[in-house]
């Protein structure tokens, strides 16, 4: 509804044609029909005759005789005297608001010209993102000094036309604030900032992106977006959320956007990676995108069920993510708004129907146990760490043979044991009644269970066998932790699946059998193509796919500028909003493909133009012309993603990990959030040592109860696909970095950094430091005032009560720094936390 209200409003605040001006069916009326018409009158319902999907349709009588449309003659048109009539019984559409005066003259104009409709497929053209992308000629403009790139010439071709002038740059203290928390998801360091700031020599801005884009930090910080796309999560979800292996994937994204593999390739690779020819480690453990999906093992779930569930999740994934396609409107009915059937829908499920069970009972008989399973593959681990477990597991074994021997000879020493129990009646009567039995009973006499139950017992209860036992254990969980990592993978089977059509969406209900295919209305599937996920990989990658460069560069241009050139970017389908512009979409499209598909290459390309570079500052002006910035005549100002808060208060404090990669980090958080959790193990101990403070990506990812600081600040549960996480403001976020345990840390970690790296500095010079190292820039006069007064306050009262300085600080309240002073920096710390500035990219 959202989108229909958006799409009416762009429609009205659109100019209407004149009547020397062009006509355009899918700029102008199609809007109209699909979201004020074809509910009624579409694929679902066709009340009182009249279809609206084509023009052969509309043009036929209805069922009142008369013609809805006649070309040439709107007067004559039933359709315009319905939407226009004042009577409202009689207007159309009946229920909702009536369309508005522009939307019936142009509908009137459509008419008088003929009521020209391009049929999608034809000889016409069809809607705007189904068309290849063409790279347009650079616009000329009145300004093109300040174009550093083609962005520019697109961006300021639209500001001149509608008589505005771009913001100036952003000062350099800014700009490498915005450029490094861009491309890296960190904060530059007060020594970075000098630095920039002093090299005033030609290409410094050119040299500083370079830079950046080379840090290993780039693809931690570029992984998220992609792991939300790929709903990536350490837990199955539901209620018996148990844990998964899932994150060697996570780090394989990582290290594929640092090495800047072609997007072609890392599509290919995730989707099909299992099935390349000679398909290596890391192309198997990238198919982990296609395991992302959420997996129910309750009692009582149906298993096939479970499993059409999980292709469903694949497909529609798949289809957002490189297609910017709602094709999952498709799995109980033809799709109402785009030319995508429900027969295509299962044609594209079977790509991915092929892929073995998930769950399986937990043992014979069972019908309500169920174990997450599927395939996974195991990964070799480094050499030195392969010779530490053999040495262990050889030691194991010998632990194990030095057992046996010990056994026998605990049993041939079972008489005499028997004979000094019998001759203590203190150690007679700790034994079991079932023991004390067999002890009456003559040697001779024993039944076979009962001299292996009283050997039993001898072993469960002597002193040697026990140590043996308890030096077993310890090499089993030092072998335990040395186990070679898995991650879930995608095979195929070897007999595929059939697969049909199910009825209304039903698995129960299965309509005619369908082979593997692509939507017709995009770029046919090339002759010879393997049918299954390979052949779909390479169909999505092939040049004349009109979506996935579009959809790619909009996502990215999304996270730089906080909104798309097409705002809808999971649906560019006819319910989607049109580009804002759409020549500056394509060309970039274009240049994607056609640079090698080089993610760093167009990240450049935006992160250099004048257009970013622009002040963020907002004029009245331009606050009364362009609130949402969509001409982009400023720079974009947002909060940072929820995982980018922790890192930049983290790096601030001194506190922020270096290492990459490996078994999720567990950070502090607040007691009890996982008590109420699934029936699995609810423990959260919190990680020590470096773990403790890792990058946010890192953090554990469990979907029942996921990190709850990033859960405040609007991150996913990753239960499914998402392209655009929300931007809330509200009282929880202030209190999550006033009280949350993570945040606490951070602030006696900044507050005593300031202290150490300043020591001989007066309040002015540590007030100044700690404002470079959160906002990389230095406090104004006003603000050094403020702040100072909030330290003194702070100092007076700790001075008094000392007590709570300790109680406040904590056990490292003996670490060399006065407390009273760690105390009231501790609050200039929070302070600064807190801040707007401090939680957003400006």
């Amino acid at each position: 509804m959202s989108c229909r209200l958006a799409l009416l409003m762009a429609l009205v605040a659109s100019p209407t044609p004149g009547a020397d001006g062009p006509i355009d069916f899918d700029r102008d009326i199609r809007p109209i029909f699909e979201a004020r018409c074809v509910s009624c009158h579409g694929p679902e319902q066709r009340k009182g005759g009249l279809l609206l999907t084509s023009r052969r349709d509309a043009l036929l009588p209805t069922d009142s005789g008369a013609s809805a449309i006649v070309p040439g003659d709107p007067g004559g048109s039933e359709l315009i005297a319905r939407v226009d009539s004042a009577d409202e019984l009689d207007r159309m559409p009946p229920g909702g608001a009536r369309l508005e005066p522009g939307e019936v003259d142009r509908l009137r104009d459509w008419i008088a010209r003929g009521a020209p409709w391009p049929e999608s497929g034809g000889a016409g053209r069809a809607h705007w993102s189904y068309e290849p992308p063409v790279r347009p000629d650079l616009p000329g403009v009145d300004d093109p000094s300040w174009c550093r790139n083609a962005i520019d010439r697109f961006v300021l071709d639209r500001l001149e036309g509608e008589g505005l002038r771009p913001s100036p740059e952003a000062d350099r203290a800014t700009l490498i604030r915005r450029l490094t928390l861009d491309l890296t998801g960190l904060p530059p360091t007060p020594g970075e900032v000098d630095a920039y700031l002093a090299d005033d020599r030609h290409g410094a801005y050119g040299r500083l992106v370079d830079r950046l884009l080379a840090s290993p930090r780039y693809g931690e910080r570029w992984a998220t977006p992609w792991l939300d796309l790929a709903r990536f999560a350490d837990s199955n979800g539901f209620q018996r959320d148990g844990f998964r292996d899932a994150w060697p994937y996570r780090d394989w994204v990582i290290r594929a956007l640092n090495r800047d593999q072609p997007f072609d390739e890392f599509t290919v690779d995730q989707v099909a990676g299992d099935l390349r020819p000679g398909a290596t480690i890391d192309q198997r453990v990238a198919t982990g995108f296609n395991r992302g999906n959420t997996v129910n093992v309750e009692a009582g779930v149906d298993q096939e069920e479970n499993r059409v569930d999980g292709v469903a999740d694949r497909v529609n994934t798949v289809a957002t993510a490189w297609l910017g396609s709602t094709i999952a409107c498709a799995q109980c009915h033809n799709h109402k708004y785009d030319p995508i059937t429900q027969r295509e829908y299962y044609q594209f499920f079977a790509y991915f129907n092929n892929s073995p069970m998930e769950t399986m009972f937990r043992g014979e008989g069972e019908t309500a146990a169920i174990d997450f399973i599927g395939p996974s593959l195991e990964l070799p681990l480094p050499a030195d760490l392969e010779a530490r477990r053999a040495e262990l597991a050889e030691a194991r074994g010998r632990r194990t043979v030095g057992m046996e021997s010990l056994a026998d000879r605990i049993r041939a020493d079972r008489r005499s044991w028997e004979d000094e129990v019998r001759a203590d009646p203190d150690r007679l009567a700790g034994l079991s009644e079932s023991i004390r039995t067999i002890l009456d009973v003559p040697e001779s006499s024993r039944t076979g269970a009962q001299r292996e139950e009283i050997e039993g017992h001898l072993l469960s209860v002597h002193p040697e066998m026990e140590a043996a036992r308890e030096a077993l254990r310890e090499l089993e969980d030092r072998l335990e932790k040395l186990r070679p990592p898995r991650s879930l993978v995608m095979v195929e089977l070897e007999e595929p699946r059939s697969t049909f059509v199910m009825k209304r969406g039903d698995f129960l209900d299965p309509g005619p059998e369908v082979r593997p295919g692509v939507p017709a209305v995009l770029h046919p599937m090339p002759d010879g193509a393997p049918g299954n996920r390979l052949g779909l990989a390479r169909w999505l990658v092939d040049r004349g796919n009109p979506l996935i460069g579009r959809v790619t560069v909009n996502r990215w241009w999304m996270a730089f500028f906080g909104r798309g050139l097409v705002t809808t970017p999971e649906d560019f389908g006819t319910q989607g909003a049109p580009p804002t512009h759409p020549e500056l979409l394509d060309w970039l499209a274009v240049e994607f493909v056609e640079r090698g598909w080089s993610t760093k290459h167009m990240h450049r390309l935006i992160v250099t133009s004048s257009t970013y570079r622009q002040s963020s500052r907002v004029t009245p002006e331009l606050l009364e012309r362009d609130p949402e910035n969509a001409l982009y005549a400023r720079g974009a100002r947002f909060r940072l993603d929820a995982e980018a808060i922790r890192d930049n208060a983290l790096a601030a404090s001194g506190l922020l990990s270096g290492v990459m990669g490996a078994p999720p980090s567990y950070p502090p958080q607040p007691e009890g959030i996982w008590r109420v959790t699934g029936v699995v193990d609810n423990t959260y101990e919190a990680s020590t040592g470096p773990d403790r403070h890792r990058r946010g990506i890192y953090t554990v990812w469990r979907r029942s109860a996921p990190y709850p600081s990033f859960v405040a600040f609007d991150a996913t549960d990753r239960s499914q696909c998402l392209v655009q996480r929300s931007r809330t403001n509200t009282p929880l976020q202030a209190l999550t970095l006033l009280n949350d345990p993570a945040y606490v840390e951070i602030g006696r970690a900044l507050a005593a950094r300031v202290l150490a790296e300043r020591p001989g500095d007066d309040l002015r010079g540590r007030l100044i430091h700690a404002f470079r190292l959160c906002l990389a820039r230095e406090p104004t006069p006003g603000e050094l005032e403020a702040i100072g007064r909030v330290y003194l306050r702070l100092f007076d009262r700790y001075a008094d009560d000392r007590e709570s300085a300790c109680r406040l600080i904590g056990p490292g309240a003996d670490g060399g720094i006065d407390v009273v002073e760690w105390a009231a920096w501790f609050g200039v710390a929070n302070v600064l936390l807190n801040l707007d500035e401090m939680i957003t990219r400006g």
